[in-house]
């Protein structure tokens, strides 16, 4: 199902898969992570091609794989990803790659040996965060956090369940009868947003914006009549402004016309945030903060493609900012120091709003979505941005070995669909993390990599798509 984000309309994009294996405590471990490869989020560059786009992110990936292979013996996971991130900076800096992309490398590599490392010590992703078994100095990537530990500011146990927060992508139809005949699809899952609502039970949502004014409110008080309709008062959703306001003033200016709608008066006092409405090119600018700071009833904003760097959030709080998003593409050690930023400041200033969400770049199973749920049960987060489930027939795309692997060692999480290829098992909205929690990095079996395709052998054009 085409899934538009920004300035794409994905259709097609390869899975890439990545394994380390590493010397830990005497014995070689293997461990794995993967992601998806969504052109356009890394970079938002129209004039680059789809072909490129994807070319780029292999490059930083392998990159980074050859950056880890000259390291030498380091005495913890944490001072590998230091090492690795400050080898990858330097190179990308010199080649001139933004640091969202660059960093996506280093992340993948980062997740793999994590998720090596909970193997070879028979450690949970939580346990060993909690032991700071990883040996995390918050300090170094938040200087205010010196003194403290994971454990001093994360929940004491991971989440056992996760509410779904369902993206409403920009094309997506609304009803059954916005579905045109010619894009009906025949796969046996929900298409429209009224018909995921009833299979799902799902009660949070998250609406994309596409910043056409006109547009934009049409579509709001549509989904607002559906949301309002349902009987269910406790729905809630964030907005994502995906980059679409080119000032402070024009968002405002949206905003306050939003505000001025009766038809959307009730459907207001459910939302959560507004996630990146401006460009990262100016979103973290002495102007914005200024800005944001003569706006005092402004809607509480989170960054997302803004936090490409280490000290992201502390600016982004400075600039009046209510918080940042956590996806693991974007880090795993600085997710976790985000997280223990925002708690930190929770407990300075109580009557302050700090929010960490937990988005998704359309990751999938039988990998990416485990370790990203791992991380996001970890870190407390009640509810999560899942699209893959809904663009995507389950894990249907898979050999038929992993997803028989994934159904008999994740059963909360994945179901059988009716046609017989393992879908999410959203019930009342929500998802059972059980097995992925208990599970040394979310993945609690061993990934059969023998009908992938090595990388040297895979071409853009297996696609079938436009460059």
């Amino acid at each position: 199902m085409p899934f538009r984000y920004g300035i794409a309309v994905m259709t097609a994009l390869p899975a890439l898969f990545v394994r380390v294996e590493a010397g830990i405590n005497g014995q070689l471990q293997a461990g794995v992570a993967s992601d998806l490869l969504p052109p356009k989020w890394f970079t938002k560059d129209p004039s680059t091609s789809y072909r490129d786009e994807i070319l780029d992110m292999l490059r930083v990936v392998e990159t980074a794989a050859d950056f880890a292979r000259e390291l030498g013996e380091v005495a913890t996971v944490f001072e590998l990803w230091q090492q690795l991130y400050a080898k990858q900076r330097q190179w990308a800096e010199m080649e001139g790659y933004p640091p969202l992309l660059w960093n996506f490398g280093v992340s993948l590599i980062e997740r793999a040996a994590i998720d090596a490392f909970c193997r070879a010590t028979s450690l949970t992703l939580a346990e060993a965060l909690r032991a700071n078994s990883f040996g995390l100095r918050l300090a170094d990537v938040h200087p205010e956090l010196a003194g403290q530990s994971p454990a001093d500011l994360l929940p004491p146990q991971p989440h056992r369940t996760i509410i779904v927060r369902h993206t409403v992508g920009m094309a997506d139809p609304i009803t059954d009868r916005d579905i045109p005949p010619a894009d009906r699809l025949n796969d046996g899952l929900p298409q429209s947003l009224q018909a995921c609502i009833q299979a799902y039970g799902l009660s949070h949502f998250k609406i994309k914006l596409n910043g056409e004014s006109g547009d934009d409110l049409d579509r709001l008080r549509q989904i607002a009549a559906l949301l309002c309709s349902t009987g269910d008062a406790n729905f809630a959703y964030t907005l994502d402004g995906n980059e679409q306001y080119q000032t402070v003033d024009s968002f405002k200016a949206f905003w306050q016309t939003v505000m001025a709608d009766d038809r959307l008066a009730p459907f207001l006092n459910h939302l959560l945030f507004v996630e990146q409405p401006l460009p990262r090119t100016i979103a973290l600018s002495g102007e914005t903060g200024a800005a944001l700071h003569r706006w005092p009833d402004r809607p509480p904003l989170i960054i997302d493609e803004s936090d490409s760097q280490l000290d992201s959030l502390p600016s982004a709080l400075d600039c009046g900012y209510a918080g940042t998003s956590h996806k693991n593409c974007k880090g795993i050690f600085k997710g976790v120091a985000n997280a223990c930023l925002l708690a930190h400041r929770r407990r300075a200033d109580p009557g302050g709003t700090y929010l960490l969400s937990g988005e998704d770049l359309a990751n999938v199973g039988p990998v990416a979505l485990l370790q990203d749920l791992a991380m996001m049960a970890s870190l407390g987060l009640e509810h999560v941005e899942r699209n893959g489930h809904h663009y995507f027939a389950g894990l249907s795309m898979f050999p038929a070995r992993l997803q028989a692997d994934i159904l008999a060692n994740h059963p909360d999480l994945y179901r059988r669909h009716q046609r017989d290829f393992p879908m999410l098992n959203i019930q009342h909205g929500t998802i059972a993390v059980e097995s992925v929690v208990e599970a040394p990095f979310g993945v609690g079996f061993d990934v059969d990599f023998a009908r992938f395709t090595p990388l040297k052998d895979w071409s853009f054009d297996s696609l079938a798509v436009k460059p």
